[in-house]
């Protein structure tokens, strides 16, 4: 009988042992790389893009963000940790260029005006850029399942800043083009001198650019996002150990809150979210 108590006894402590989290091991943290996959629901301003002779579908899907991330433990089973990354994706399109004689002055093709095939050398190419930064900050609660392994649930609160930027070039760029003044003259007295014709000469109202090799524009806005989450950390060396984090990303640019090219707001500007599942790897150093 004594045998047998002893043996249960011996059986019940392995087993805790098993599934206990020694007490040291909360201490301590750990950095790492972490890229996040997301699957957007969608990418702001993409719908347009096809009056540009651009495929929306063809973003990267998951879009990718690529980051750092760190963790400590701060007391009992609380876990705070942070996180930092940016990710863009692109598409591009060179299209083939046909001419018209616009007989009606209207800057459209009308039924019965000429068309025939460029031939010249003007290549034009059009190109969207999407881009997702990430600052932010996490709270977690750690659940031990075996002595290397973990659970934990927790939450990623922090600043994005999301991007469209429409970049449309006329042509390969030549470097000394790049830094020419697209208004006129300057002088070594910083004075601008800017060519008009004889009937604007007397009364001057505005001025315009010259022509230019591209245009690029770009909208932009600044938004909280929150991403909760369930994560596993394996412990598999001494120092090293990969996570696995599971959850979903949202993000919400309010109407209005976009900019172009990070000075003008647009106040017409659509409601927008930056949301979908995530997905997050990380191998780590720390304990």
């Amino acid at each position: 009988m004594k045998n047998i108590v002893l043996f249960i006894t011996l059986s019940t402590s392995i087993l805790l042992a098993q599934f206990s989290y020694p007490a040291e091991d909360f201490l301590g943290g750990g950095i790492g790389y972490s890229p996040m996959y997301i699957k957007l629901d969608s990418i702001p301003g993409s719908s347009y893009l096809t009056g540009l002779g651009l495929d929306p579908k063809q973003f990267r899907d998951p879009f990718v963000i690529h980051g750092g991330e760190g963790f400590a433990h701060i007391t009992g089973r609380w876990r705070i940790g942070g996180y930092a990354g940016v990710g863009a994706t692109t598409v591009a399109s060179s299209p083939t260029i046909k001419v018209f004689s616009d007989d009606n002055n209207n800057d459209s093709l009308d039924t019965g005006e000429a068309v025939k095939d460029y031939t010249g050398f003007f290549n034009p190419t059009i190109e969207a850029k999407f881009t997702f930064s990430l600052g932010a900050a996490s709270v977690e609660y750690v659940m031990p399942l075996l002595q290397d392994l973990e659970l934990s649930a927790g939450a990623m609160m922090g600043l994005g800043r999301a991007s469209l930027a429409i970049d449309q070039q006329s042509g390969n760029p030549r470097w000394n083009n790049v830094f020419e003044n697209v208004y006129g003259t300057m002088d070594s007295t910083g004075t601008l001198y800017y060519g008009v014709d004889s009937t604007e000469y007397a009364d001057p109202i505005f001025f315009l650019p010259g022509a230019v090799p591209g245009l690029l524009r770009d909208v932009s806005a600044t938004f909280f996002n929150f991403q909760p989450y369930i994560a596993v950390k394996w412990q598999f060396l001494e120092r090293l150990g990969l996570r696995i984090s599971v959850g979903f990303n949202k993000g919400t640019i309010s109407g209005g809150n976009w900019e172009l090219n990070g000075r003008t707001k647009i106040s017409d500007s659509p409601t927008s979210a930056i949301q979908g599942p995530s997905f997050r790897t990380m191998l780590y150093i720390g304990l």
